[in-house]
């Protein structure tokens, strides 16, 4: 799995977490294309069928587990099974490996039934991202560079230029532009993008809608419709189908060498960080780590800077449609199988007695598919330009890992508020209302 995508599949290169939430992530994918492509049938009204569903997702996740452990293992990724490892290692490993898969589900279903806030997945996420970044920001590690030794966190390395230089202006120069390691310039960057979508976190239509049992302004209430109607599903869906085919190209790389098929799926580089030569950093998989540059899946990694951008544009063309068309095409898909599209919604207010203001009750899907469709592919898009610009930008992680993040702990903030406000909780905050 390549180093940008690990953060966000809340994956960490030689632990229990080697594998992360991909197995679980993927599980959840393929059958929900499943069930919504109608090749297997889940009624969502049904207690029994969706827990039945849900059961099958774990098992899947568990089945995938194993089969990544098997592909991680005979990839050589820890030395040869036989030769290095020994058939004791090599089933300790496999153990080891699907086993913290399932103690990540199970940890999983206790938040989902009620001892936490939002899900484990997300949570996973969040926390794997927030930890990278401040990591890459305080970090008080030494690396050796050929420029000397420095610190890996950015605002430590500041202070340490600062005082280690002779010269105030090479000193800041570099603590805000040093390649291969995190600088003040990626910091700046990261925080912009935080504010960016938490702006955009805010954009949505209210719908009034009246109930059809209370009459006059005690029964009118507003139908939120966000920009993000879908959240952050599709940049995790599209992170999820990507880094499964990187994780697939380098074990066939890894496996059965350079030939025409290997290379037309993908071509590898191990990128040695360049200015960082201490031996130490040979297994730090952030500064020293493959890199595609050829293939099928080097059109489909993201260009870390604006110079990359310029420097290919071929490559930057191709990953933009891509990355746009797959966050659209997810976002859009992702609301027929989820039960929030226009018809679903539609028959919800029914049920719940409530009816759009100024239209029957037979036009609620009509004017509900006038603005739900537009608010899924509209903020699919939007979601995929803001990854572009964070990675152009040079945020700490990636642009996806970003959006994962700020998203994320928008909605479990917004879960808390919602929750604190139904135990009859009194919060200070007056502008909460206009932003849920």
């Amino acid at each position: 799995m390549i180093s940008w995508y690990r953060p966000m599949l809340a994956s960490r290169n030689g632990t229990l977490m080697e594998l992360g939430i991909s197995p679980i992530v993927t599980s959840g994918l393929v059958l929900q294309l499943l069930a919504g492509s109608r090749i297997i049938y889940v009624d969502q009204t049904s207690q029994s069928e969706k827990a039945l569903f849900q059961a099958v997702q774990k098992f899947f996740a568990i089945l995938i587990a194993i089969g990544e452990s098997i592909a991680f293992i005979a990839s050589g990724v820890y030395g040869h099974w036989w030769y290095e490892l020994g058939v004791t290692n090599t089933l300790l490993i496999f153990v080891q490996l699907v086993f913290s898969c399932v103690v990540l589900l199970l940890l999983d279903e206790i938040i989902q039934r009620g001892y936490g806030v939002g899900n484990g997945v997300s949570l996973f996420i969040a926390t794997n991202i927030c930890t990278n970044i401040v990591w890459k920001a305080f970090s008080p590690t030494t690396i050796d560079t050929s420029g000397g030794v420095q610190y890996e966190g950015a605002i430590i390395a500041l202070f340490h230029l600062m005082l280690t230089r002779k010269s105030m202006v090479p000193a800041l120069k570099e603590a805000f532009y040093r390649h291969n390691l995190p600088n003040i310039t990626n910091v700046f960057a990261t925080v912009l993008m935080f504010i960016v979508v938490i702006f955009f976190q805010g954009f949505r239509i209210d719908l009034p809608v009246k109930s059809t049992k209370v009459r006059g302004q005690q029964g009118v209430t507003k139908y939120p419709i966000k920009l993000f109607y879908t959240s952050n599903i599709p940049i995790l869906l599209h992170t999820a189908l990507v880094s499964n085919l990187f994780f697939l190209s380098q074990v066939l790389s890894n496996r059965f060498g350079s030939n025409l098929v290997t290379n037309l799926l993908g071509k590898w580089e191990f990128d040695l960080g360049h200015s960082i030569n201490a031996q130490y950093n040979l297994s730090n998989l952030d500064y020293n780590a493959s890199r595609p540059i050829g293939g099928l899946v080097y059109y489909m990694s993201p260009p870390s800077s604006l110079y990359e951008l310029m420097a290919d544009p071929i490559h930057s063309l191709v990953y933009i449609t891509f990355i746009l068309s797959t966050c659209a095409l997810f976002s859009f898909t992702w609301i027929n199988v989820s039960g929030s599209s226009a018809k679903d919604v539609a028959k919800q207010l029914k049920e719940q007695g409530l009816q759009i203001s100024g239209y029957r009750v037979q036009s609620t899907h009509e004017v509900l598919g006038r603005y739900i469709p537009t608010a899924a592919l509209l903020g699919g898009v939007c979601i995929a330009l803001l990854t572009v610009t964070a990675d152009i930008m040079g945020a700490i992680g990636s642009g996806a890992s970003i959006l994962l993040a700020v998203t994320i702990i928008f909605e479990m903030f917004e879960t808390y508020v919602k929750s604190a406000q139904e135990a009859g909780l009194q919060l200070n905050m007056p502008n909460m209302q206009n932003m849920m």
